[in-house]
């Protein structure tokens, strides 16, 4: 296949028929991931475990929010951006409690540590309105290929002819630079409770931040 003839990059609308893919390319994102390894540390089965976390996710709170993206070369799935509308970053009680049975099959003892996690770094989260990048990965092949940026771009365009600013929590310190590269401003480094947990750093970005 020559350069000229290699598919396009495209960023797309994802809908309940992406999941499965979806998950499984954020499953294997995350598997070096600081934070996801400290709370899923059993390298056999970390992938497994992530891809089962994100599809929940995915079908049960983001998809259902029309602000979920996919991006890859031509037709195929290789990096995903999951957004929360302003006004819709706190899961409802419900749909929380209707998580606990999935969730506890697929995290098992784990469970009790990651929802502790990360109910502490919901605490901190801005009530300001603003669209909230929940997570955002790249298959590990395909990382370097411009997949991430295309993603942010797609969102934060249009944060900024709306004027709504973003959000997001990076748990990886080396990828802090590339957010700002894109506008967002680190405003904590966060302590989670834990022995060995890692920190996360919130990001604020203001609309009309540019980057890129």
């Amino acid at each position: 296949m020559t350069l000229e003839s290699q598919p396009s990059l495209a960023v797309r609308a994802a809908g309940a028929d992406d999941a499965a893919a979806m998950a499984a390319v954020l499953g294997r994102a995350f598997d070096d991931d600081p934070l996801w390894a400290w709370l899923v540390p059993d390298e056999a089965s970390r992938v497994r475990r992530l891809t089962g976390v994100f599809e929940i996710m995915l079908r049960r709170v983001h998809l259902r929010h029309d602000g979920t993206e996919a991006a890859g070369r031509g037709t195929r799935t290789e990096a995903a951006a999951l957004w929360s509308p302003p006004g819709h970053w706190r899961v409802p009680a419900r749909v929380q409690a209707a998580q606990v049975v999935p969730l506890l099959r697929v995290l098992g003892a784990r469970m009790p540590t990651s929802l502790r996690t990360l109910s502490v770094i919901e605490k901190h989260h801005p009530r300001e309105p603003h669209w909230y990048l929940a997570v955002i990965g790249a298959d590990p092949p395909a990382q370097g290929n411009g997949l991430g940026g295309a993603l942010l771009r797609s969102r934060l365009d249009r944060c900024d002819a709306a004027g709504i600013p973003a959000y997001l929590e990076s748990s990886k310190e080396r990828n802090v630079p590339y957010y700002e590269r894109f506008g967002f401003k680190v405003t904590r480094e966060l302590a989670l409770p834990g022995k060995g947990a890692p920190p996360v750093w919130l990001m604020w970005r203001e609309p009309g931040q540019g980057g890129g």
